[in-house]
């Protein structure tokens, strides 16, 4: 399978035409959360609009998986704790999202929302223990923030991930966990688009401005893993103990 996933686009519309575009060359498109913009002066009910039409006309070409970020937090439920609610409407058109588990070709993925406080952390808590009893051969999370400690929540000055996503990952060690959330990682001294944690890879695209995104392209079939970026392009092997400097992509497969 062949999963292109990108994350904290911010309602940046050149990057979902960029999306739309590309995404029938792949099996799966995931956008790991934060698709609006609270620094916009475009309201955010009307960007969750605009962008429930843009993940419409991906499904229409690929499976689409998303989760919520932050900047997606539109409601509150009844303890006051933050929440997405207008992503519940693309779930309902057949879209993969906050709270989901499913399965495909022998691959069991689990999809978690932004948590902002304890009843919606005990919730991803119950979800990822009850997912670990229909775990298959592998197991690829989808959850907005990446794990703390690592070089994809790193700045350049601090760490920023969740500490309760890197004991989780402690707890079941999935295949694959993918993140957004810190923007520059990938691009700061110290930070990466990738790391292990055991056997667990993790990557965070990060954020670039203009059209295309940054992304990583996985392929499950032939064990890589790509970042594209203007920054500059690398590559790891998913079946090889991680190396650094991570190696720079020479050239691509014929297919991407």
């Amino acid at each position: 399978m062949r999963l292109l996933v990108v994350a904290d686009l911010h309602y940046a519309l050149p990057q979902y035409d960029w999306l739309v575009d590309v995404a029938g060359r792949f099996d799966m498109v995931i956008v790991a959360g934060d698709h609006l913009d609270t620094s916009s002066l475009v309201d955010l009910r009307a960007q969750s609009i605009v962008i429930q039409k843009y993940i419409d006309r991906l499904r229409q070409k690929a499976i689409v998986l998303v989760c919520s970020g932050n900047h997606d937090l539109d409601s509150r439920n009844e303890s006051g704790e933050k929440i997405t609610r207008w992503i519940l409407q693309p779930q309902a058109k057949g879209v993969l999202s906050d709270g989901d588990s499913f399965v495909r070709d022998d691959m069991l993925f689990t999809i978690c929302p932004w948590w902002d406080g304890p009843i919606v952390r005990d919730a991803i808590a119950r979800q990822l223990a009850e997912a670990s009893a229909r775990r298959l051969s592998r197991w690829i999370w989808v959850h907005h923030a990446p794990p703390r400690t690592t070089p994809i929540s790193w700045d350049g000055k601090r760490f920023h991930g969740d500490t309760e996503l890197e004991q989780w990952i402690g707890d079941y060690s999935p295949d694959f966990v993918f993140s957004g959330h810190v923007h520059q990682a990938p691009f700061a001294a110290g930070g990466s688009w990738v790391d292990r944690i055991g056997s667990t890879w993790v990557f965070n695209a990060g954020r670039q401005f203009g059209a295309p995104p940054s992304c990583v392209v996985v392929d499950t079939e032939s064990r890589q893993a790509f970042w594209l970026s203007a920054a500059g392009n690398e590559t790891v092997a998913l079946d090889q103990p991680l190396i650094r400097p991570v190696p720079k992509l020479t050239g691509l497969p014929d297919w991407l």
